[in-house]
């Protein structure tokens, strides 16, 4: 099971600083983030079941995929690295 700071870097390209504590991170994401990205980063770092997932959410592969997208996106942003970074 990978940990939410280990799937952060993940998908953030370039990550020049440290990032916060679990709990700080969580909170700044969540200002950050809608909360279907937040739940889709979170089922990522649980490794969770995405196909469970997409029927909770109410996504069809087409829109998973741009979800997907919108949030790796917010995620390398420079505004969101500040905020979860120390």
């Amino acid at each position: 099971m990978a940990t939410l700071e280990e799937t952060l870097r993940t998908h953030i390209n370039k990550l020049v600083h440290p990032l916060k504590e679990e709990e700080e991170l969580k909170l700044a994401l969540k200002a950050k983030l809608t909360k279907k990205e937040l739940k889709l980063l979170q089922a990522w770092a649980d490794e969770a079941d995405l196909g469970a997932l997409k029927m909770k959410l109410k996504l069809d592969e087409t829109r998973y995929e741009v979800l997907s997208a919108k949030l790796i996106k917010k995620l390398n942003q420079e505004k969101t690295k500040q905020a979860i970074c120390l």
